[in-house]
């Protein structure tokens, strides 16, 4: 019997990145612009960013996505003094599909969209060394020992966050939520309300008990929520938050450590040193200067220089 093959149809492909960059702002970052002729894409992370693009103006916020078309002008910086988080990616694509977001320039990314940016990120911190958020970091080298097929995950996750990107603007909401669609939800509406509770009492000491207590759900259920949301477990996210703020605080480089550590509720300056360098992976003055640093190579276009 003679079996005919079916090539399958390739609607979008990315087969080159120039950069991959997690960056940590200080609060008067500005970039004064550039084009090139390759596409990049920047998220915000955390905080609040401004950009204009061939002189429109986008202001945007923790989740936002926006795209830069080849030989468009951009520009942009921190917005309202916060310290931003950023992920910038650029990369080759002659997809003719790509015009879709020449007209669709800035997206609110969804739950689906931003569970396959989350792995896209995770193939990226995987694939190179130095890594994605090293200071280090001017140009993408191969990372000795990286997990198989991460370079290819990465092409994977960035060629579907684009394809839903497109489904998305092609289809119209469903007027009724189906019923897995609503426990969903649940989870993630927990999540978010108690991680936004978290993040207003970092200078709490907060336990389990409390939490389930102000929310009115058992452990196990604040505990799997946490878990398929964050996949972090409640306390120790509440640990992340707390030096993800002490990050922040540093760059302001309006308060002492131990003015940082008070603020945050840690019993001293020892212990806060402690949990940051375990957290953080270098001590809060390490951070201080790395980010000085990267916000030196930033202004003076090192990073570029490749």
């Amino acid at each position: 019997m003679n079996y005919e093959t079916f090539e399958l149809r390739e609607d979008l492909a990315i087969r080159r990145l120039i950069t991959f960059f997690y960056r940590e702002m200080p609060k008067d970052y500005f970039f004064a612009g550039e084009q090139h002729d390759f596409w990049e894409i920047v998220y915000v992370d955390k905080g609040e960013w401004d950009v204009t693009v061939d002189n429109v103006p986008f202001h945007l916020e923790q989740g936002d996505l926006v795209f830069y078309g080849p030989n468009e002008f951009h520009r942009g910086g921190a917005a309202l003094k916060s310290t931003p988080n950023v992920i910038i990616i650029t990369f080759e694509c002659v997809s003719p599909v790509m015009d879709y977001f020449a007209s669709n320039r800035v997206f609110r990314l969804d739950d689906r969209e931003r569970a396959i940016f989350a792995s896209l990120v995770k193939a990226g911190f995987e694939s190179f060394d130095p890594p994605i958020d090293s200071p280090k970091m001017r140009k993408l080298y191969r990372r000795e020992g990286a997990p198989f097929g991460s370079e290819q995950l990465i092409r994977n996750h960035l060629e579907n966050m684009l394809i839903q990107l497109i489904r998305r603007g092609q289809q119209e909401a469903p007027a009724d939520k189906p019923p897995l669609a609503v426990q969903e939800n649940r989870v993630h509406d927990i999540t978010s309300e108690v991680t936004e509770y978290m993040k207003a009492h970092l200078r709490d000491d907060l336990t389990m008990e409390e939490l389930c207590r102000k929310f009115q759900v058992s452990r196990t259920l604040l505990k799997t929520a946490f878990k398929q949301q964050t996949g972090q477990g409640v306390l120790e996210a509440f640990n992340q938050l707390k030096i993800e703020r002490a990050k922040a605080l540093i760059r302001e480089e309006k308060l002492s450590f131990t003015e940082i550590a008070e603020e945050l509720g840690y019993s001293s300056i020892h212990y806060f040193s402690r949990q940051f360098k375990k957290l953080a992976n270098m001590t809060p003055t390490e951070y201080a200067r790395s980010v000085k640093l990267r916000a030196l190579d930033d202004q003076s276009g090192c990073w570029d220089s490749y």
